[in-house]
């Protein structure tokens, strides 16, 4: 089996079809989606790139590295790369973002593909001068040249480096009596006014719509190429990011202060499997899964598939083919997210709390994107989930499995009725 994982930074949910919307032209993901698998409840752990990055490439819960686990974990197992390597498959990681480039574990990747990041920022006259089009030539030049088996890793921070798609992209999501989009490839990043003029997150959400369909486009153009060649049958391919991107909710336009909201800590994730990856008859193409999953699973799925023995079991992740097969409907009944010192977050399949100086607390999955504060009205439940957070964090702390933790119940689990 090969495999690669394209991790596409900014990319968010509520602008795929696949995740439910249904104006913007995004038929290449769609399509992925309808032979793979779709996990509609994909969480980052944090949304910075270094932490993420270990959850990945190491199995280990972003919070990992606050305390003794990492060090334990260190002298328990290799990374990913490192243990693929090691069985004759050949790794190879592709980005153009540095952070991931000079990430401590990425050197365990048996080959580094650098690609400059973007410096200039205007929008490109053809789609084949964008710099998303030329990072996805550099993914195919790669997979030509792969020797099976194959991993292949590629981080592309297009989406948050430079919207230079050409102007016709974002043209297509004006509609009569909208003022012209910008047409600058800046990428936005700044908090919104009380009373920001909403013309300016209509360019801005234009401009980012033409540049998802640029991506989709080019993502089109590499499925095609690796349906083409004598490998894509035996080859798993993984869409998924990062990081989402705010669109003036909650009154941030760009990253900003990396506020754990949705936008920016839901993303999408989808899988389509080979020929060999063997699936019980209830694991149909366009199958979905509300399962919450987060970036370690990825690890533990990986590991499996490529049939590396003999490895500890990660402490947070877990093998995502159970889900797949529809063996189960459910890997864990809560996620954390940490993100500044005092940012933290935590999901469960009926709420989503968020604490940093304030507190708010949403209802899910019907709050999609977070617009009701519920807090000051279910204070049980604030004080509810801050424990389990806090026991959460500390059985991390400790190196421990989070297996041990005791299942969540009642309106935790299953919401008010």
């Amino acid at each position: 089996m090969n495999a690669i994982i394209l991790v596409v930074d900014r990319l968010h949910a509520g602008y795929v079809g696949a995740y439910g919307n249904s104006w913007i032209e995004t038929p290449a993901m769609d399509r992925l989606a309808a032979e793979g698998f779709v996990f509609d409840q994909a969480v980052i752990d944090s949304p910075q790139l270094a932490p993420l990055y270990r959850s990945y490439w190491d199995g280990l819960h972003a919070m990992c590295g606050q305390g003794t686990a990492r060090g334990q974990a260190d002298r328990e197992r290799s990374s990913l790369p490192a243990m693929l390597s090691a069985t004759g498959i050949g790794t190879t990681l592709l980005t153009d973002e540095p952070l991931v480039a000079d990430h401590p574990l990425a050197g365990d990747f048996a080959e580094l593909i650098r690609i400059d990041p973007v410096w200039e920022v205007e929008t490109a006259d053809g789609l084949e001068e964008t710099h998303m089009a030329k990072c996805v030539v550099e993914i195919i030049d790669a997979l030509e040249s792969a020797e099976k088996p194959f991993l292949l890793w590629a981080h592309l921070a297009g989406l948050g480096t430079t919207w230079d798609a050409p102007l016709a992209f974002r043209e297509t999501y004006r509609e009569e009596g909208d003022p012209p989009p910008p047409k600058s490839a800046d990428v936005p990043n700044h908090v919104l006014a009380e009373d920001y003029d909403p013309d300016d997150v209509l360019g801005a959400t234009q401009a980012y719509s033409g540049q998802v369909s640029a991506f989709d486009t080019c993502f089109g153009a590499l499925l095609e190429c690796l349906e083409a060649s004598p490998m894509g049958k035996d080859t798993l391919v993984v869409l998924t990011s990062s990081r989402g991107f705010p669109l003036g909710e909650h009154r941030r336009l760009g990253p900003c202060d990396d506020a754990l909201y949705g936008e920016l800590v839901h993303v999408p994730w989808i899988v389509r499997f080979p020929e060999s990856v063997e699936a019980s008859p209830g694991a149909v193409a366009g199958a979905r899964s509300q399962a919450l999953v987060e970036p370690a699973d990825l690890w533990s799925t990986l590991i499996r598939l490529f049939g590396v023995d003999h490895v500890p079991r990660s402490p947070t992740g877990k093998d995502l083919m159970p889900l797949v097969r529809q063996e189960i409907d459910s890997l864990r009944d809560r996620a954390c997210i940490i993100g500044g010192e005092v940012d933290r977050a935590i999901r469960t399949p009926a709420w989503f709390l968020q604490t940093n100086a304030s507190t708010r607390l949403f209802a899910k999955p019907d709050d999609r994107w977070e617009v009701n504060d519920v807090a000051d009205r279910c204070a049980a439940i604030v004080d509810d989930l801050r424990h389990t957070q806090r026991t959460y964090e500390e059985t991390i702390d400790r190196g421990e499995c989070l297996d041990k933790l005791s299942p969540l119940e009642g309106v935790l689990l299953e919401g008010l009725e």
